[in-house]
């Protein structure tokens, strides 16, 4: 047990450090190749903050943990929205002014309603795979044609900062971007074996170590760089960064564990865990939009409310362990 727990800590981090140094290299590598700013962040940044959700649930997955592979998307991205979000409004308040984000909020909340009613009979199947994934192809083409577009939007303005603190030499580029990529590989395989080793011998389901702490480990680099670019006071940025995380984990994350082996899925995934993922982001929806007189903006209060419901769900999560 102690051998699976340390393998859980060692692969978390080395998963997270190894995470940062992928974006590090990709963007870079996409800078040398004349990529504009707003599309580096939305496509590469936005890949690479996923990245860690993406192998894990596709190593889960293709070794027969299903639980592990869609717990580690849905709780990521409660996660997101819960934690990170609602701790970075404490903080400082994110005030929304790109116009990408308020498009892209609409088009997360359609995605989540799809992932929904595909838990519906019980089983994302390989055809749900494909669909996921067509789906994700067509937004892939829309975040290129509004990278192309968006250079005056605010949003573009956050990731040319961004941008310019990757800046390195092309050769050193590409060594960060293939040895970032194969050390996500190796923390991914020691952490889904030490997260199902330790599920096994406490006898508790694997979805639950997914949503847990898989989840929340998966989910800091996103949580730095969303804090990181508070200190910088770019709000949209930080917002920017959870939704495209998002985004990436209900279509490419599961679609592609779930077209590498169809996965059963608990009814429990639907009625609770589902349910807790559309609230949020339909909160955040009505958050970021904002009301008529009013610009989209995630107060204090709002984001001590997400923080509550975080802590919540994960407190109810630790009663269906302990009860």
């Amino acid at each position: 047990m102690l051998l699976a727990i340390a393998a859980v800590i060692a692969g978390l981090a080395l998963l997270v450090w190894s995470a940062d140094r992928f974006v590090d290299g990709a963007s870079a590598t996409a800078t040398h190749a004349g990529m504009p700013p707003l599309l580096i962040g939305m496509l590469i940044i936005g890949f690479g903050t996923s990245a860690p959700e993406m192998v894990v649930s596709a190593l889960a997955a293709g070794q027969g943990n299903p639980g592990l592979a869609l717990g580690n998307a849905f709780g990521s991205n409660i996660t997101n929205i819960a934690l990170i979000i609602g701790l970075v409004a404490v903080i400082s308040p994110i005030k929304v002014h790109s116009q990408v984000i308020r498009k892209e909020l609409p088009i997360l909340l359609g995605i989540t309603l799809l992932a929904g009613y595909q838990l519906i009979d019980g089983q994302l199947s390989r055809m749900d795979a494909w669909v996921l994934l067509g789906v994700f192809f067509v937004l892939m083409g829309w975040s290129i044609v509004q990278g192309m577009r968006g250079r005056g939007d605010s949003l573009a303005a956050d990731y040319e900062g961004e941008v310019a603190n990757h800046a390195m030499p092309l050769n050193k580029a590409i060594f960060w971007l293939v040895l970032g990529l194969v050390l996500l590989i190796v923390s991914s395989r020691v952490l889904v074996w030490g997260a199902v080793y330790i599920a096994e011998s406490m006898g508790v389901s694997d979805l639950i170590i997914g949503l847990t702490v898989v989840a929340v480990g998966t989910s800091l680099p996103e949580l730095a760089s969303s804090l990181a670019a508070i200190r910088r006071n770019e709000h949209d940025l930080a917002l920017g960064n959870v939704i495209g995380s998002g985004l990436f984990n209900t279509l490419a994350v599961v679609g592609i564990a779930a077209g590498i082996a169809p996965l059963a899925v608990d009814p429990v995934v639907l009625q609770r865990d589902w349910v807790v993922m559309f609230a949020l982001t339909l909160a955040l929806l009505a958050m970021g939009i904002g009301r008529k007189g009013r610009e989209g903006k995630v107060s204090r209060p709002e984001g001590v409310l997400l923080l509550l419901t975080y802590v919540g769900y994960t407190s109810y999560l630790v009663y269906t362990i302990v009860a």
